[in-house]
């Protein structure tokens, strides 16, 4: 199927911007935490009963771009997958050309540890933020399987290094 998806520059503090033209009349869909209703083999934003699926190659590539604010229009309700990774989606973003706008960026400052678990022994899910100046990413898989266990599937990432494009863009995701 053939999905046409327009990548617009949006006003100051617009965020990104999720439309779905295809209905009638056309949906907004914010791209933010409480707009996830899935993340069962994608990330979907959902809406009155409709989605937006397989958002989180191009949030990426927007993140690591630092890009803050645009509207995305889609004609479907899949965001095309590409390769798996946000490779195409830096490329095709960095071939357009991103602006610097005309005011400051917004960050959020954690103050405190915040940590969430879920689960216990094997089935153990968690999450921590640690206050620290800048924004740096570890994170590691323990996925108890062999094509993932013998890889050492572990990561920091600084992600003001400039270096998203070349070092994170072409990670790809997985499925069994």
């Amino acid at each position: 199927t053939k999905v046409e998806l327009v990548l617009r520059p949006a006003p100051v503090d617009t965020g990104i911007v999720f439309t779905r033209t295809d209905l009638t009349p056309p949906l907004v869909f914010p791209a933010n935490a409480t707009g996830v209703g899935d993340t069962r083999m994608a990330s979907v934003l959902i809406k009155d009963g409709a989605r937006v699926s397989t958002v989180e190659h191009l949030m990426s590539a927007a993140a690591g771009l630092g890009i803050d604010n645009m509207y995305i229009d889609v004609n479907a309700e899949e965001i095309p997958i590409m390769d798996g990774s946000a490779s195409s989606f830096v490329y095709l973003l960095q071939s357009a050309g991103i602006e610097l706008q005309k005011a400051p960026k917004k960050f959020l400052r954690v103050m405190q540890p915040v940590e969430v678990r879920e689960g216990e022994g094997d089935q153990l899910k968690w999450a921590r933020l640690d206050p620290h100046h800048g924004f740096t990413l570890s994170f590691e898989i323990d996925f108890q399987h062999p094509a993932v266990d013998s890889t050492g599937q572990q990561v920091t990432f600084d992600m003001g290094s400039g270096r998203y494009s070349r070092d994170i863009a072409r990670a790809r995701t997985f499925g069994f």
